[in-house]
């Protein structure tokens, strides 16, 4: 039966049509979603309160939804920025540890004047990010290498070295737990004084509004989309491919790895082997929503941040895992990847008579 079905890509699709198809795909991965939800459990009348009231609508819900989005809207740009260049940066997770670890670094070493310490922590964070990307970007460019392989193993390889640091050298030696010495006053990024919302959302915003500005305005951001759009035609049309895939692809693991930063200075004030499980899979799903433009990936980032606020509820009264909270994102994003799909193609009967 499906022999009788041709593919065929639309190369008129109307701006309308395409938001229509991005909702419609939203709508049904929320549609599934909820379903999950009830059948593990959950009450349909308690949905409403529990996602939007809880997450959103108090101060402390919100408060706590800010607080999640803080390094979610650096991790959704850091995927955003290298899928523009349809470079798949499977190791979010790894350059977020090699951040963390960068800031705990010149944390614990006091490098620097106390002054200047939280900026030199973040700038180390950043630029471990960066330094952990530049080997699978090598590869890549070099020899052909393909960066999901080499991304996601270093993110096993960053979570290893986590491990060996935290039960050697950086062990705390009052507990004995794998965790870190807790940080000075002056290595932790300041309160905002709305429940845990620290000065990182706002570090954040602002690292968004340059991204933004660097994809968006500026002649770099031109050559992004024309080296993913075809970088044989952007080759031939004089475009420096390898100076631009650098820049990019070095962008995002900075962002990563400042999400690191952020999370260690702002929320955890110390180093531990807890604080970077599931980014990956959550800056993917991020930029994929905001259909990689950074202000919207904004937007996307607060959203998620409210599911993981409502999470934390179903937890502790439904039972609810960490896994099933993973699932709710892939079913959102497996509808709009469907709706895409049906947007962007059309699916018709083969003329039988002309093939046989």
């Amino acid at each position: 039966m499906l022999d009788g079905l041709v593919i065929t890509r639309r190369f008129d699709t109307p701006a309308w049509l395409s938001a229509l198809v991005f909702l419609a795909g939203i709508a049904a991965g929320l549609a599934m979603a909820t379903a999950l939800l009830v059948a593990i459990g959950v009450p349909a009348s308690a949905l409403f309160d529990e996602v939007i009231g809880e997450a959103f609508m108090t101060a402390s819900g919100l408060a706590q939804t800010l607080t999640f989005a803080t390094p979610l809207i650096c991790v959704g740009l850091s995927a955003a920025v290298a899928l523009r260049l349809r470079f798949w940066n499977i190791g979010i997770e790894g350059q977020l540890w090699l951040g963390a670890l960068g800031a705990t670094a010149v944390a614990l070493g006091d490098v620097g004047p106390e002054a200047t310490r939280l900026p030199l922590m973040l700038l180390a964070a950043a630029l471990a990010g960066a330094a952990w990307i530049a080997l699978p970007l090598v590869l890549k460019l070099r020899l052909g290498v393909n960066e999901v392989i080499t991304t996601l193993l270093l993110g096993s390889i960053a979570f290893l070295f986590a491990q060996h640091l935290l039960f050697g050298a950086w062990r705390d030696p009052a507990t004995g737990f794998p965790i870190s010495l807790a940080f000075d006053a002056a290595e932790r990024l300041s309160a905002l004084g709305f429940g845990r919302t620290h000065l990182g959302l706002p570090i954040a915003l602002a690292a968004a509004l340059l991204v933004w500005f660097l994809v968006d305005v500026t002649r770099l951001g031109f050559y992004g989309r024309a080296v993913g759009e075809n970088i044989e035609a952007a080759r031939a049309a004089g475009v420096p491919v390898i100076a631009v895939t650098c820049a990019f692809v070095l962008l995002s693991g900075a962002l990563s790895g400042l999400a690191g930063g952020l999370i260690v200075a702002g929320t955890e004030h110390r180093m531990s082997l807890t604080l970077g499980a599931g980014y990956t899979f959550s800056g993917i799903v991020i930029a994929f929503l905001g259909r990689f433009r950074p202000l919207a990936t904004v937007v996307v980032a607060v959203i998620i941040g409210g599911v993981f606020t409502a999470s934390d509820v179903f937890k502790v009264f439904y039972g609810i895992s960490e896994a099933v909270v993973v699932l709710l994102q892939g079913l959102v994003l497996f509808g709009v990847l469907v709706a895409q799909f049906f947007g962007a193609y059309r699916i018709s009967r083969a003329n039988w008579g002309a093939t046989q």
